[in-house]
């Protein structure tokens, strides 16, 4: 195995909005969010990490992305990691 990949969930508390992606280097992409680049995540900086799940295959991460993407995945984030 020569990595791992990452199913994340960063949440903007300013504006209330949820943004889900995988990666396979968090930090990188985690900065990217909130310093590099245009694009939706742009709009509603700063970030914070509020969620992962770490994989070892990459569609494994692309498919849970795929998951916490569908309503019932949002509703997960809204009422249970959101709330803690």
């Amino acid at each position: 195995m020569d990595s791992e990949f990452v199913t994340y969930v960063l949440y903007s508390k300013n504006y209330n909005k949820i943004y889900i992606g995988f990666t396979s280097n968090l930090i990188v992409r985690f900065l990217s969010h909130n310093k590099l680049g245009k694009g939706f995540t742009a709009k509603y900086r700063p970030w914070e990490v509020v969620y992962l799940e770490v994989f070892l295959t990459k569609n494994a991460a692309m498919q849970r992305e795929k998951e916490l993407k569908s309503f019932r995945g949002r509703e997960f984030i809204r009422n249970v990691v959101l709330k803690k």
